[in-house]
């Protein structure tokens, strides 16, 4: 019987494919034991038991970045947290640790190459984070979802999706989804959404475009998360909603997209043939700019900068594109010719891979 223990957490971009990919193996494997290593602050101590996974917690050590007391503590701290990773590696008998970025990554990549254990390493960014960049350097088994990623023994898998994702048939149930929401059967659907908080800016710039999308002949499903003012709306083709829980729903109904471009959400559209105009997160260090990169070249998206999107770029930029039904479908040919929607699958080959390596696959330190 085989042990896997998966490694991160932190935020939705680390944990949702974790747990997907747990979810997979489940499947695949049985009667394999699935144990996740996280930390008590992050999401993954909610929805890691939810799921009926095992959490195995490590302490949030964020890497120092200038000398203070924390900088002088970490060495300490890190070899402390090094030690209790490999402790349960050797009592729960682990065979292979796949990483998923976050906090606990690092702690478990390291444990697993003193231990000898295969280390797998699944990146979900264009531009990878530390942690995982350090477990490149430890195994030949490196997964990413954009094939512009740049790590060592970079392999595209995609990304792990949803199972109501990965299986939604658009066509097939987009009748049942216009119904679910209200929308015109007759109207093509703009579905805008900066994700479970919402993002400000295309909140305001939505609500204030909303005569020239509407004009155009589109209707509007507004997702403006839980954080916003923005309520309801008197114009019968503008339908506002807070929060949804069923974004396949959303997904099906949806002829064209505007949305932040967090991985997931990249990952998510081109793995269904949706085009998109991305207006990236400007705060952090730039990751959702790389994650639209990929699909942004191949002509399956428009790219705009959170501060250019304003309604007067809604009315030269966006409508001229929502008139042209022409180029919206061949902008979905080019989202779906980069999206991968079997990368929960992909993933679990890998890690299968690494669980039992050749003579030929053993890493060194000098590989």
């Amino acid at each position: 019987m085989t042990t896997y223990l998966l490694a991160g957490g932190g935020t939705a971009g680390h944990v949702n494919p974790l747990l997907a990919t747990a979810d997979r193996l489940r499947r695949r494997d049985p009667g394999a034991t699935i144990l996740v290593l996280g930390t008590a602050e992050g999401l993954e101590a909610r929805l890691v038991p939810e799921r009926g996974y095992e959490l195995i917690t490590v302490p949030r050590l964020p890497f120092p970045r200038k000398p203070n007391v924390a900088a002088l503590r970490f060495p300490g701290r890190i070899v402390s947290a090094i030690s209790g990773v490999r402790r349960q590696l050797a009592q729960r008998h682990v065979d292979v640790v796949v990483g998923f970025g976050g906090y606990a990554a690092a702690p478990a990549y390291l444990a697993a190459w003193r231990s000898k254990v295969p280390i797998v390493v699944h990146e979900a960014n264009a531009k990878p984070g530390m942690a995982n960049v350090l477990g490149s350097y430890l195994t030949r088994h490196v997964g990413v979802v954009f094939e512009s990623t740049k790590m060592r023994h970079a392999r595209q898998v995609g990304m792990p999706l949803r199972d109501e994702i990965e299986n939604l048939d658009r066509p097939a149930v987009k009748s049942e989804a216009l119904q679910f929401f209200g929308l015109d059967a007759q109207k093509p659907t703009l579905l805008v959404t900066g994700g479970s908080t919402g993002a400000r800016k295309l909140n305001e710039t939505i609500s204030r475009s909303t005569s020239q999308l509407l004009g155009a002949g589109w209707q509007i499903l507004h997702i403006t998360g839980e954080k916003s003012d923005l309520t309801s709306s008197p114009l019968a083709d503008y339908h506002l909603l807070k929060y949804c829980d069923r974004m396949d729903f959303a997904l099906a109904a949806a002829d064209f997209v505007v949305s932040r471009a967090g991985s997931a959400t990249v990952a998510e559209l081109t793995a269904l043939g949706l085009p998109a105009v991305l207006v990236p997160y400007p705060v952090g260090n730039g990751e959702q700019r790389f994650n639209a990169s990929d699909v942004v070249a191949a002509g399956g998206a428009e790219l705009v900068t959170d501060a250019d999107f304003t309604p007067a770029w809604v009315r030269k930029q966006l409508v001229p594109i929502l008139l042209d039904r022409a180029r919206i479908a061949d902008m979905a040919a080019r989202t779906a010719s980069v999206g991968f929607r079997d990368g929960a699958d992909r993933t679990v080959d890998l890690v299968l891979e690494a669980t039992i390596p050749t003579p030929h696959e053993t890493f060194s330190e000098t590989s």
